[in-house]
């Protein structure tokens, strides 16, 4: 098979949560650039626009519809709406997420007291979990039975090397969440295989976002995370799209429960 086919998203209808900016908007960027049909879903009603009419300027077929993952309902009317208008889901980007704060350590080495384990609150990691997981289950719940009807699917969570390793300058909340999210990847890759619906996740290293209040967007905060990275900088969206359109594309099509890291290296540890 020659690559434009191997790699062919051409016609797919696409949903991606959280694409009004970072890593689902990037995601919603390479799928609309090469073909897809794709719905934008963000709770943030004007970020959403400027998202839609940005990626509409670069040639793509995109649409928006406001929901949020803490509120099922909402999802399942933005899938209901892909559904009218595409007769189908193809693929989902299960993408939303948010930060739960630094680590317990500072990016100087010293100790973070507010990170520190006893000093975690537990109203942020309710919000965490809201958003990170139970928004995921969701966002899965809204769309698995329409791929099972269909007997066909891609979903492609974004998860994070925190799933992997362990963390000093991310707070353990987010770590929990992540973990967590990992495992719904692969219970849900599990059941759903025998419907034709394959789930993966893509963990990102530390990219450079809106997340966290776009702290990694600043060039002193960003310095620890790229002073350990063995490639020295941190990841954009740009650097997800080709893992994005891997496994939303025919090339995938037999991969299911695994994660795709995307991170430079810092799951190896520090290097020169």
């Amino acid at each position: 098979m020659k690559s434009e086919q191997l790699f062919d998203v051409r016609g797919l209808a696409v949903l991606v949560t959280g694409a009004a900016s970072g890593i689902g908007f990037g995601h919603a960027e390479v799928m609309g650039r090469n073909g897809a049909r794709v719905t934008l879903v963000d709770a943030d009603a004007a970020a959403l626009d400027a998202a839609v009419c940005r990626l509409r300027e670069l040639g793509a077929d995109v649409q928006g519809a406001v929901a949020d993952v803490t509120r099922p309902d909402t999802l399942q009317a933005a899938v209901a709406s892909v559904v009218q208008r595409e007769g189908r889901l193809d693929v989902l980007f299960a993408n939303a997420g948010i930060s739960a704060g630094p680590g317990f350590l500072r990016g100087d080495g010293t100790r973070n007291d507010a990170g520190a384990l006893e000093n975690l609150s537990l109203d942020t990691f309710d919000r965490a979990l809201s958003v990170n997981l139970r928004g995921a289950l969701a966002t899965l719940q809204a769309v698995v039975p329409v791929m099972k009807q269909q007997r066909s699917g891609r979903i492609i969570v974004t998860t994070s090397i925190s799933l992997i390793q362990t963390e000093t300058l991310v707070s353990t909340l987010y770590v929990l969440s992540k973990a967590a999210l990992g495992q719904l990847v692969r219970q849900a890759a599990l059941e759903l295989a025998a419907y034709g619906i394959c789930v993966n996740g893509i963990a990102p290293g530390p990219t450079i976002t809106n997340i966290g209040g776009g702290r990694l967007q600043d060039a002193a905060a960003r310095a620890p995370f790229e002073r350990i990275n063995p490639m020295h900088r941190l990841a954009t969206p740009a650097d997800l799209h080709g893992a994005a359109l891997f496994l939303a594309s025919p090339a995938a099509a037999y991969i299911t429960g695994t994660q795709i890291v995307v991170d430079g290296g810092a799951v190896l540890g520090a290097a020169d």
